[in-house]
């Protein structure tokens, strides 16, 4: 038996004000996702995967319906495409910024810092600068300061776009392990199929804008999930659900 769902969407649409009267980005979008959920969303470019992130991220106000968090008001996480690290800051005060925004005690936050640092695997790199890390590395950076104030959601929008298919392999691998130790809820846009099945529980596909739910995939691959399951005839099988589905 599940758990109570920890977020609700209810009926929701978004449309951006424009000149031809409205952009109509999302419509009539309804799920729900359970604690420690990992959910992937994926669908044709446009159908707009980020705009429903950013509502739920509370970035955006829905034209219509709602999103409901259980308990209340949750603190959320989120990365972007862009690791969007500040440069005049080495890599410890790059995570160590929300703590600070947070007025929490120095020496607390540097150890919860550190522990992020050591958990993605950036141990020794504290005092590095932004330029001299790799694009994987600054992908740590960023996962590592959107977990430093323990969120109860983390929003994934594309955060391995613009890596090398090897440096994106890896670091699904790396998310997966985070995931696993942390056991966050997890919402992350992708537009790669094999990515979004190998990594998630269930996987939403959305329609051609307005983006509307064609499919809700359950994932039903055990954990922990190996390299291997790539190449079985039960994860081609969800492959092409899934293409077709966006096709």
């Amino acid at each position: 038996m599940k758990n109570p769902p920890i977020l609700t969407v209810q009926q929701m649409d978004m449309t951006f004000p424009d000149s031809n009267g409205g952009l109509h980005a999302v419509e009539n979008i309804s799920f729900e996702v359970c604690p420690q959920e990992f959910v992937c969303v994926i669908g044709p470019s446009g159908c707009g995967k980020s705009t429903l992130l950013r509502v739920l991220g509370g970035l955006l106000t829905p034209t219509n319906g709602k999103v409901v968090f259980a308990g209340g008001e949750p603190r959320i996480g989120m990365v972007f495409q862009q690791s969007n690290l500040m440069p005049w800051r080495n890599v410890l005060e790059n995570i160590l910024l929300p703590l600070e925004l947070e007025g929490m005690d120095t020496n607390e936050a540097r150890a919860k810092a550190q522990d992020l640092i050591d958990l993605v695997g950036l141990s020794g790199f504290e005092g590095n600068w932004p330029r001299d890390l790799s694009g994987g590395m600054a992908h740590r950076v960023a996962l590592a300061r959107s977990l430093v104030h323990d969120p109860d959601i983390l929003l994934l929008d594309e955060p391995f776009a613009s890596l090398d298919a090897l440096t994106r392999e890896r670091m699904g691998t790396e998310l997966l392990r985070i995931w696993q130790a942390r056991q966050k809820t997890v919402i992350m846009v992708t537009h790669s199929i094999s990515e979004a099945i190998f990594l998630s529980d269930r996987v939403i596909v959305l329609s051609q804008r307005p983006g509307s739910i064609k499919l809700d995939l359950e994932v039903d691959l055990p954990r922990p999930r190996t390299e291997e399951m790539l190449y079985t005839s039960q994860f081609g099988k969800m492959a092409r659900q899934l293409k077709e589905a966006i096709e």
